[in-house]
């Protein structure tokens, strides 16, 4: 191939250079249904005029949870992307969770993904600013800001010839603490736009009168909010029976009630439609996703094999069988509208959905999830319960566990503590946890793993992925169930002798 590169070099005049600079983000659509509704129009409208005036340097996206603004946002992106528009065009999702040095960070991997971060705010913002520069011409696009930023805190000019910020939020005090130019409010839909919207996504023959009918109390009670709409909707589809409309429509009645505030409200249609699965593997894969932080994208592989060793799903003949019936459950929860997927390939949450999923999971199964929360310390021990089944950490700033802690969890299946500081694990940690199937310290900064483990005889998956400081493992002698083993990107070289996994043809060693 260099001999073929160097014959048409030879051949032929380059006179502007071999090299042209190319927005490397310029596949990455965020490519999704564009909402058919005079409302949509408008705003988009709107929102696209601001950007073509050189007056306005920041536009603020404001509505409730539901209302379609990381929708329209997304089109804005994706127009700009297509246009004629001679910038940089960036995404970056904030989310309630907001952390100075995460969003410092996600800046920087849409910037420039060899950008080295630095630990010093200061000096990363001096970094960034740099980088905004050399770009001349951009539009940067903050989804689901909670509270007001500090731009130039950041690193993000506000006053550069060429830059505009464009924001969204719940809350209109936001976009003003911010001094969008530009503000925006994204209005619930009219019931005749609700009806359409419900209508459309069941994509269905012209329905009767009755199941109108029914179609029409339905819709009024998700109060305009597209999401709503459209999960309720896509939960009803493939329904003839007028006798189930009937009881459909009665059980969402009595899930909600005229009291409720709209985002209760939200939170049962959308609980309502996660019962309407029917499918409890479906259901329990739903669940788990909620594990994960707000607004984290999770990549389907990953998730498909926690599936397969959490035993979610029906078990089959061979690995590979397994993930497809892994991928089948995961199209089926997107076509549900209870996850979507995003132009990295990868899967995410919508925030309410993953609010609701938490709140049916505080009860059966029991979850604690406290991802992304920026923790420092583990949770106080009245809240390890020994009901628990799964507990997720991940994405905190745990850097150890106290000596003598040892929770009292008999049937916790999964526990979650990647991508932590976390330095050392006391041997006592797991002598209670006999019941764990899943123990996940990928990313961490673990040295070593304590004894205890080789007493997990139940465990099906062992995630080390990442812990560069780790040098060595304890026995698995023990650990005849072991299917799932990560060890790449550590410092092991070796697996103890007495191991069976290299022996065991269902277990999967990466």
């Amino acid at each position: 191939m260099i001999e073929e590169v160097t014959e048409l070099v030879e051949r032929r005049d380059f006179p502007s250079g071999l090299f042209l600079e190319v927005d490397e983000s310029i596949d990455r659509l965020l490519l999704i249904p564009r909402p058919n509704v005079q409302a949509f129009e408008q705003n988009f409208n709107d929102i696209w005029t601001s950007l073509m005036d050189a007056n306005v340097v920041s536009i603020g996206i404001y509505g409730m949870g539901g209302v379609g603004k990381t929708t329209l946002a997304r089109h804005v992106h994706d127009k700009l992307k297509e246009s004629t528009f001679l910038g940089h065009v960036y995404w970056v999702t904030v989310s309630q969770e907001f952390s100075p040095y995460k969003l410092q960070t996600d800046i920087a991997r849409e910037l420039n993904p060899d950008m080295t971060c630095e630990n010093d705010k200061g000096k990363m913002a001096a970094k960034l600013f740099q980088e905004f520069q050399k770009k001349k011409r951009f539009v940067l696009i903050l989804d689901d800001v909670w509270e007001r930023i500090d731009a130039e805190e950041i690193g993000i000019p506000s006053k550069m010839d060429g830059s505009k910020l464009v924001i969204t939020s719940r809350l209109e005090k936001v976009c003003h603490r911010m001094c969008c130019k530009k503000i925006i409010k994204v209005n619930t839909l009219s019931e005749q736009e609700a009806l359409d919207l419900f209508l459309k996504t069941l994509d269905c023959d012209e329905p009767s009168l009755e199941v109108k009918e029914i179609c029409k109390k339905m819709v009024k009670r998700c109060g305009g909010l597209p999401l709503a709409i459209i999960t309720l909707a896509r939960s009803m589809m493939g329904v003839n029976d007028i006798h189930e409309w009937r009881d459909a429509s009665e059980r969402l009645k009595e899930s909600c009630t005229k009291e409720d505030e709209m985002e209760i409200r939200v939170l049962r249609i959308l609980s309502y439609s996660y019962q309407r699965l029917r499918d409890t593997r479906l259901q329990h894969c739903f669940l788990y996703c909620s594990l994960y932080p707000e607004d984290f994208r999770i990549m389907r592989k990953e998730l498909i094999g926690n599936f397969i060793s959490e035993e979610l799903m029906d078990r089959r003949l061979s690995w590979q069988a397994e993930v497809n019936q892994g991928h089948a459950i995961l199209n089926q929860l997107e076509r549900a509208c209870l996850l979507e997927s995003d132009s990295y390939g990868g899967l995410k949450m919508h925030d309410l959905i993953r609010e609701m999923a938490i709140g049916i999971a505080k009860d059966n199964p029991r979850y604690m999830v406290k991802a992304g929360l920026h923790l420092k310390e583990l949770p106080e021990e009245q809240e390890w319960t020994e009901d628990l089944d799964k507990v997720s950490l991940m994405l905190n700033s745990i850097e150890e566990i106290s000596p003598g802690t040892s929770p009292k969890c008999p049937s916790l299946s999964t526990l979650i503590l990647r991508e932590n500081p976390l330095r050392l694990i006391p041997d006592c940690f797991f002598t209670q946890m006999c019941g764990l199937r899943t123990l996940d310290l990928r990313k961490t900064d673990i040295e070593s793993l304590p004894n205890s483990i080789s007493d997990l005889v139940e465990l099906n998956a062992l995630v080390l992925t990442g812990c560069r400081q780790l040098v060595s493992v304890p026995s698995l002698e023990k650990l005849e169930k072991l299917r799932y083993l990560e060890l790449s990107s550590t410092r092991i070289e070796e697996v103890p002798e007495d191991s069976h996994i290299f022996s065991c043809s269902s277990c999967h060693i990466i």
